[in-house]
């Protein structure tokens, strides 16, 4: 298993647009991607302005096939407008 934690700080009065966004990109992962076993967008509750992917793919394949899909791509332009920066992504392997 792969799994992969993607932390994204919003602009401030962007968190409606970008939670419409990565709303219809969590939909279309989970309808289109049956490798993916986990792909869930979390808001800090702490900070409303930070938001993390979690997601879990059956393996590598999966995690590239993800990235080359069309709704991801189309995808990044609407949802990188939202953000305050650059966002962190960590990719781990399962050991257990």
């Amino acid at each position: 298993m792969i799994g992969v934690v993607a932390k994204l700080k919003v602009a401030d009065g962007k968190e409606a647009e970008f939670e419409k966004h990565a709303g219809i990109l969590v939909e279309k992962v989970n309808a289109n991607e049956p490798d993916c076993v986990l792909y869930e967008l979390f808001k800090s509750s702490s900070d409303p302005s930070i938001y993390v992917f979690m997601e879990k793919y059956a393996n590598k394949a999966a995690l590239d096939a993800h990235g080359k899909t069309d709704y991801f791509l189309a995808a990044q332009a609407p949802l990188g407008a939202c953000l305050a920066g650059a966002p962190d992504i960590q990719v781990y392997n399962s050991i257990a």
